[in-house]
C-alpha cells in the first residue's frame, strides 16, 4: 500500500464530526483537505509547514484582491488562491491527527493565520473598492469594516466558546462528549457564513455590481448569525451544571 493510500484510508476513517458543519465545509473542503494532509503525508510535511503553505495560498489571494484591477481572469485567480488556501487549513488539522503530532503551538498558529487572513481579506476588500471600483462615498468603504468587525466577532466567539468549554469539561472531569447526529438543514442554513462559500464570491470579482450585492448579502447573514451565536453562546456557558 502507498503512503497516500494509506494516509487518505486512515484519514477517512477518523473525520470529525460533521455537527455545526456547512454544507461546502463538509462535502467539499473537508475531502479536499483530505486529499492534500495525505499529500502532506507522502512529502514528510509536519502540520505546520502545512499550515504556511495555506497562509501563503491566502494572502496571495488578499494582494490580488488589494492591488489588481478586477476582471475575469482576476477573479478566477483570487478563487483559486482562496479556496486552495482553505482546503488546506483544513489539512493541517488532518494531518496532525494522521501523524500524532497535533500540538498547542501548532493550534495556536493555526487560529492565529485564520484571524489574520479574516482581517487582511475585508482591508483588501475595502481597498479595492476605493481604488478600483470608485466607491469614494464613506458609506460604501464602511461596509467591509463592518463585515470585517461581524467575521471576527464569529470566529472569536466561536473559538473561545469551544476553548472554555474543553477547559470546563477536564476541571469536571467529564471527558468527551459524544457528538450529536448532523444536521443536514442545519448544514444549509450555515452556508451563509461559511467560508468556502465567501471564498466562491470572489468568481464575480470581476462585475462590481453583481460582486456588491453578494457581498452585502453576506455581510447581512454575518450580522443575523452573530447575534444569533453570541446569544446561543452566553446561555451554554451560563447553564447551571454546564
Amino acid at each position: 500500500m502507498s503512503q497516500f493510500g494509506y494516509a487518505i484510508r486512515q484519514l477517512s476513517a477518523a473525520q470529525k464530526s460533521a455537527k455545526g458543519v456547512s454544507l461546502y465545509s463538509r462535502y467539499v473542503n473537508r475531502p479536499a483537505g483530505r486529499v492534500l494532509a495525505a499529500a502532506g503525508y507522502t512529502l514528510k510535511l509536519t502540520p505546520n509547514q502545512v499550515t504556511m503553505i495555506s497562509a501563503v495560498f491566502s494572502f496571495a489571494g488578499v494582494v490580488m484582491i488589494a492591488t489588481l484591477r478586477p476582471s475575469p481572469a482576476v477573479a478566477a485567480g483570487i478563487f483559486a488562491a482562496l479556496v486552495l488556501g482553505f482546503a488546506l487549513d483544513s489539512a493541517d488539522g488532518q494531518l496532525a491527527r494522521l501523524t500524532g503530532n497535533g500540538s498547542a503551538a501548532g493550534e495556536w498558529l493555526d487560529h492565529v493565520v485564520d484571524c489574520a487572513k479574516m482581517l487582511a481579506l475585508h482591508m483588501a476588500v475595502l481597498l479595492s473598492f476605493y481604488r478600483h471600483f470608485g466607491f469614494s462615498d464613506p458609506r460604501y468603504l464602511l461596509i467591509p469594516v463592518a463585515f470585517q468587525f461581524t467575521a471576527v466577532m464569529v470566529f472569536f466567539g466561536g473559538i473561545l466558546t469551544e476553548q472554555l468549554k474543553r477547559a470546563d469539561r477536564l476541571k469536571s472531569g467529564a471527558g468527551t462528549v459524544p457528538a450529536a447526529p448532523a444536521s443536514t438543514l442545519r448544514s444549509v442554513a450555515l452556508l451563509p457564513v461559511d467560508y468556502g462559500v465567501f471564498c466562491a464570491t470572489f468568481l464575480l470579482f470581476g462585475s462590481r455590481e453583481v460582486f456588491m450585492v453578494l457581498y452585502c448579502c453576506l455581510f447581512a447573514a454575518h450580522v443575523l448569525f452573530m447575534v444569533a451565536f453570541l446569544v446561543k453562546w452566553y446561555r451554554e456557558l451560563s447553564a447551571p451544571g454546564r
